[in-house]
């Protein structure tokens, strides 16, 4: 590697060479703020004469030492090329200023010097090679052809515009001045004696925000010839890119695709910062095939993603649907499954049936959790693993067998559990379009003609008792009634409804709003299509009775819609229970734990609450300390004015001098700081009153 400190017109200027911009790197994306700032640093060291030079970065670039038969060099740019493309579109400014003015001295110079290999053919001829559509965009404005017209958008025109309006007669020589004076740093990489994704990675560690798409990317591409690069840029790289995008916002999903891809393979959800590391790890770089082989997985995989994030684009109506259901409940951890259960579907494993009853099972799952309020952390790991459950002679029911043997957090909730919840569930005030979805699945079930609510401004959620009764509901209820239906069922499933009069119906007495017929408009219930209005279009009041009634009609559609798979009741081993559902520990005694799928035979609090900090401090001393939890756990380098200080390793005592339930508080205090809420179950001894106890240290 050699670095210089080089002119930059000295460097452009070069004769016989071109500056490649590899199809690795990203787009060159300067905004009219970052030329803004390069213009005014130029107009600033061109006018001030005591300013010798001015430092605009450094510009890092492979060289092989190769020339190609007409002579051309190639230096392919790997950091750099955002201030070398712009200072170019400056120059080729100038360029076509000179020619408005009729200078074609100052023309040549700027073309033959900065821009053109002179005697060069073809290809060759530029000194800039931007990417692909880049290169078009250069070429169209150094034609300079007022009857011509670029048909697409690009950047370099855009700051060419920007460039251009800004140089006249006045500045001219201030800007030419300027430029002669910008210098930066030249490092030079010898591709068989130097590592240049290495120094690449180094240079991009702190500035410039790569993102781990892009260091990927580079890391596949930047260590083959310019042919293999452009080969498998468009055979793989280019088609995971145009595929792992959301279409609505043209954004780019690369980074989470790579990562959903390495949770598949690896079964481990690698942090959102480490995706590139884990790649490198899971490919390393080898020969040609061996790479080919590696990217034709992602390829066959991104195409599944593509869908998977715009349902738009799968043909199949149903299919469809439920993907953008599963896109609304934003069950993004369910990707990596997904993308291999569609495999299986593309591949005829699975049977359209079948990969639609798989997308309700995972609505339904994720659907029950929410309602009664189960953290979504324990997706994460659920999904990482799951497809390793599935067994393809009978899909569906391994799935299902996969879901319902999970316990604690991570269960598949009953529907005595949800129905229970549902009951005085705050529907109203969860996320729109989570309520939007609830509703719109309840009207939907088993109806033939159906009814879009979801982005559908002719269709509102109204309250059937509302939120700000008029006086006329008094003429229904006692004001206990009002109180109760008010304080405990206003945001209920049972009082929600869709309407498309909701501001007709407003806050009038039921009847009213069931028989409302302004000016022949059939406002009222009785008049509704809707299915969630067929129960109301049937009754003359609105109480806590007939709320009750209606629950009941809507709990029935639940379990049909979100239903709970139909095989025999999967309890939990022998009623082990997680830590955190533990409510009363009196009197009883352990009969085993489960840490970290480990089954270890305890019985007592005091031996598991020890084995558990014995554990993590083990496995990650500095989470105690990072935090408070040493202090909430009474940890200490003495156990002087401990009552019962019992040593956790050669350094730390904890306090032991505790009641079960303080253990078992201080136990889920230290599971939830580490994150491992999932990972304790244990199991109550069914004979408290055995004495012998036998303890596993």
């Amino acid at each position: 590697m050699k670095a210089n400190e080089i002119n930059l017109n000295r460097f452009l200027s070069q004769s016989d060479t071109q500056f490649i911009i590899p199809v690795y790197q990203r787009n060159y994306d300067w905004t009219s703020a970052q030329c803004l700032q390069l213009f005014e640093d130029i107009i600033e060291v061109g006018t001030k004469n005591e300013m010798n030079a001015h430092f605009i970065g450094s510009i890092v670039y492979v060289h092989d030492d190769v020339y190609h038969a007409s002579g051309i060099r190639e230096l392919s740019i790997i950091d750099g090329q955002q201030r070398l493309t712009t200072v170019t579109l400056l120059y080729v400014a100038l360029f076509a200023f000179a020619e408005e003015l009729g200078n074609e001295a100052l023309k040549n110079r700027i073309n033959e010097t900065y821009l053109i290999n002179k005697f060069a053919q073809n290809e060759e001829k530029l000194k800039l090679r931007p990417t692909e559509n880049n290169d078009l965009a250069l070429k169209f404005l150094l034609r300079n052809d007022k009857n011509e017209e670029f048909k697409s958008y690009s950047r370099l025109i855009e700051n060419y515009d920007f460039f251009k309006k800004r140089i006249d007669s006045e500045n001219l020589d201030v800007i030419l001045k300027g430029l002669s004076k910008l210098m930066f740093v030249e490092i030079s990489l010898d591709r068989d004696k130097d590592d240049p994704q290495r120094i690449f990675e180094s240079l991009n560690s702190t500035g410039l925000e790569l993102s781990q798409a892009d260091l990927i990317r580079n890391y596949i591409l930047m260590s083959l010839s310019r042919v293999n690069q452009i080969k498998i840029y468009e055979k793989y790289w280019e088609v995971i890119e145009n595929n792992a995008k959301i279409i609505s916002t043209n954004t780019s999903e690369v980074s989470s695709f790579v990562r959903d891809f390495l949770t598949l393979e690896n079964k481990k959800i690698p942090n959102k910062s480490k995706v590139y590391q884990e790649f490198k790890l899971k490919y390393p770089t080898s020969t040609l095939l061996s790479l080919e082989e590696n990217l034709a997985k992602l390829k066959k995989l991104v195409k599944h993603y593509n869908k998977i994030l715009n349902p738009i684009n799968e043909p199949n109506k149903l299919i469809r649907k439920h993907l953008e259901y599963i896109n609304r409940l934003e069950v993004n951890v369910s990707y990596p499954f997904l993308m291999q259960v569609y495999d299986d579907y593309e591949n005829d494993i699975v049977t359209k049936e079948e990969f639609i009853e798989v997308l309700e099972i995972i609505q339904s799952f994720a659907w029950r959790r929410f309602i009664i309020g189960l953290g979504t952390n324990a997706l994460n790991k659920i999904f990482m693993t799951l497809y390793s459950d599935i067994d393809t002679t009978d899909y569906i029911k391994s799935l299902e067998f996969a879901l319902l043997k999970k316990r604690g957090s991570q269960r598949f909730p009953s529907n005595n559990e949800v129905l229970n919840t549902l009951k005085e569930k705050d529907i109203y005030s969860i996320k729109s379009k989570n309520r939007l979805y609830f509703l719109e699945k309840l009207e939907n079930h088993n109806n033939k003609e159906y009814v879009q609510v979801d982005g559908n401004s002719n269709i509102t959620i109204e309250h059937i008792f509302p939120q700000n009764p008029d006086d006329s509901w008094f003429n229904d209820l006692t004001a206990e009634e009002m109180q109760e239906l008010k304080e405990n069922y206003l945001n209920t499933m049972a009082n929600l409804t869709l309407s498309g009069n909701n501001g007709s119906l407003g806050n009038q007495r039921f009847l009213n709003k069931k028989n409302m017929n302004k000016d022949g408009g059939e406002q009222g219930y009785r008049y509704s299509r809707l299915w969630l209005n067929r129960y109301l279009s049937e009754i003359d009041v609105w109480n806590v009775d007939k709320l009750m009634e209606r629950h009941k009609i809507l709990s029935k559609r639940f379990i049909e819609i979100w239903r709970y798979p139909e095989l025999p009741t999967v309890k939990n081993k022998e009623d082990e229970i997680n830590i955190f559902e533990v409510q009363d520990s009196t009197g009883k005694k352990l009969d085993y734990a489960i840490l970290f799928d480990q089954k270890l035979v305890f019985h007592t609090i005091s031996d598991l609450y020890l084995h558990l900090l014995k554990t993590l401090l083990e496995l990650q001393p500095e989470t105690f300390f990072s935090s408070d939890l040493h202090q909430k756990l009474q940890l200490s380098k003495s156990n002087e004015g401990m009552r019962r200080g019992i040593e956790l390793n050669d350094t730390y005592f904890v306090e032991t001098n505790l009641s079960n339930e303080n253990k078992i508080g201080r136990m889920k205090l230290a599971l939830e700081q580490f994150g491992f809420d999932d990972e304790l179950y244990i199991k109550w001894r069914e004979d408290i009153c055995e004495k012998t106890l036998f303890s596993v240290n």
